[in-house]
């Protein structure tokens, strides 16, 4: 199986003027600090730039231009028949006329996140984001929950309304095709806080964090119906527990099927799930999925570099469920404003029984 390095995608991207001015060193690096790019618009923009698509008068041109020096791109020629340099048999090029904005394309994020193709292949133990990674630095909640710190604590806990949480995510491929076959095998973490920072008079505790680590084997799938690409097929171990004992215990093991789409700029990302662990004995949560249910939905909406996301889950025959609403926004580079809506159960492994809504905001990193 071919895998792929930066100087292979310099290869297929850049000019043979550019590619042989250019240190392989230096290429190598301007190709990793675009891949780096979270914003598909700016990623495809910063590999334009190092394609040379349009025929600078020089290599320097396409070097300030990948580096984003202002003013790069105004040596290039108008013309798709023009040579570089100016003049060719007498002729010169008078047509300045700016060329008209391309249209926004529709650029995949599943396959570079779960190197679903050769080109996209980085080996085994990289790091790349799993879910969000997002920092709120104001959740305010409706209500609170304070019936479980009764029995553990004497004096119980006096949330405030107000906290800051967040959210860090990663995964991992451990083993890349499994016997032959065209899954891979993956490893993922997601830790989840919440943090009653703003709370001086009970000493600024967090309220509760979640530990979420899960194993998936993952492989592509490559089909289109008509205009909707089916990309992966996930199916996973995940267990998740808030790591407290006595009362405040909550934990829960399951097996999932996962299925990821696109339709455009439309992510759809579908999961059902089973639970393992269903006997009463020594079980604090035995009822989680009523409130939890039985599998998700996740839709996510990339344009000019903003994202709107969703989350739903329901048990439709206990009516009980919860919808998370996201939005992301550009600031600088990787880094975004972030807005985030949730409404219903299990906010949190403790909050699984317990209804609300809450509003936060803060900041979000888009690998």
């Amino acid at each position: 199986m071919m895998k792929s390095s930066p100087l292979l995608c310099a290869a297929l991207l850049a000019p043979a003027a550019f590619a042989q001015n250019t240190p392989p060193a230096e290429l190598e690096q301007r190709l990793e600090r675009c891949a780096m790019l979270g914003d598909p618009t700016a990623r495809l923009g910063c590999y334009d730039a190092l394609a040379n698509r349009a025929q600078p008068t020089d290599p320097a041109t396409v070097a300030a231009a990948a580096a984003g020096v202002p003013g790069a791109d105004q040596g290039r020629d108008s013309h798709a028949g023009a040579f570089p340099g100016g003049p060719v048999g007498g002729l010169v090029q008078t047509d300045t006329k700016p060329a008209p904005p391309a249209e926004e394309p529709d650029v995949s994020r599943m396959v570079p996140l779960w190197e679903l193709d050769d080109i996209n292949k980085r080996g085994v133990y990289n790091f790349r984001p799993h879910r969000d990674n997002y920092l709120l630095l104001a959740n305010y909640s409706n209500s609170t929950n304070d019936g479980p710190f009764k029995d553990f604590t004497p004096a119980g806990l006096k949330s405030q309304r107000v906290e800051l949480s967040y959210q860090l995510s990663f995964k991992m491929k451990m083993l890349e095709g499994i016997g032959r076959t065209p899954f891979d095998l993956w490893f993922g973490y997601t830790q989840q806080s919440f943090w009653q920072a703003y709370n001086r008079s009970a000493s600024s505790p967090f309220r509760e964090t979640n530990y979420q680590p899960e194993v998936m084997a993952v492989a592509p799938i490559g089909k289109q119906i008509g205009d909707l690409e089916l990309r992966y097929v996930n199916f996973g171990a995940v267990h998740q527990s808030n790591g407290q004992a006595s009362t405040l215990s909550r934990s829960w093991n399951r097996l999932y099927a996962e299925a990821g789409a696109e339709y455009g700029k439309l992510a759809i990302v579908a999961r059902i799930w089973k639970r393992l662990d269903n006997a009463k004995s020594d079980n604090d949560n035995i009822d989680i999925t009523n409130y939890l249910g039985h599998g998700d939905l996740r839709l996510s909406y990339r344009s000019e570099g903003h994202e709107y996301s969703l989350m739903a889950r329901r048990n439709f025959r206990h009516d009980h469920g919860a919808l998370t609403l996201g939005w992301a926004f550009p600031v600088r580079d990787n880094l975004k404003g972030y807005m985030q809506f949730f409404s219903g159960y299990g906010q949190s492994l403790i909050d699984y029984n317990y209804s609300q809504m809450s509003l936060g905001a803060g900041v979000l990193i888009d690998f």
